[in-house]
């Protein structure tokens, strides 16, 4: 996966990313993780890879002050069309490499673009930067097993899977790792396929 090709990959899925990604079992785990979120009103809160919008429909957004960045023009031009009278400000940015200050964002919401994004590491490194200490970040993604290596038919998938814009054999424990002085994992609950998909709340901590 790289930039430019993940450009095209959404180009062409942001007329009928919705049918997929925002029915059946994905809206439904999307609704149970996201229908009781801790924002308040005066937080600043970030949504890294908006895609078309579809996890600002199920809160009240109005409420809150909220970013929302995503890479793809074509869906971040969906979301924007969905909200276009709101207050949301949308940005066309490389989660790669934010633009926003360090500790700008008192919550950061990451549905399903760490297994997207060409290098998850430099994303999650950048969403630890621009969260505030103490801040707290909503994962929804999909992960390798914990402590269990990929299996080989996923091995042999793997690239061909990652020509259509997503990685199946992503570990979250590595990106833990690589950041465990500064965050602190305070969920980590398996939501749908046999824990594939889950949903993990960290903390900053320094």
């Amino acid at each position: 996966m790289n930039n430019t090709w993940n450009k095209i990959i959404y180009k062409l899925g942001s007329s009928f990313y919705d049918k997929f990604f925002n029915t059946g079992i994905f809206l439904k785990a999307r609704r149970r993780i996201f229908q009781e979120v801790p924002f308040k009103s005066k937080q600043k809160i970030l949504y890294v890879g908006i895609g078309t919008g579809a996890d600002l429909e199920l809160i009240d957004y109005a409420k809150y002050d909220i970013t929302a960045i995503d890479y793809s023009p074509d869906m971040l031009n969906k979301a924007k069309n969905k909200f276009k009278n709101s207050t949301i400000h949308f940005l066309e940015m490389d989660a790669q490499k934010m633009s926003f200050e360090d500790e700008s964002f008192d919550y950061i919401v990451a549905s399903l673009i760490l297994s997207v994004v060409p290098d998850g590491s430099k994303c999650f490194g950048e969403m630890i930067r621009v969260l505030k200490k103490d801040g707290r970040m909503l994962i929804f993604d999909k992960f390798a097993p914990k402590n269990q290596k990929i299996t080989f038919p996923k091995k042999l998938l793997r690239p061909f899977i990652s020509l259509l814009g997503t990685d199946i054999g992503r570990n979250f424990e590595e990106l833990i790792n690589q950041n465990k002085h500064y965050i602190k994992i305070e969920k980590d609950h398996p939501v749908m396929l046999n824990g594939m998909y889950r949903y993990i709340e960290v903390s900053r901590v320094s």
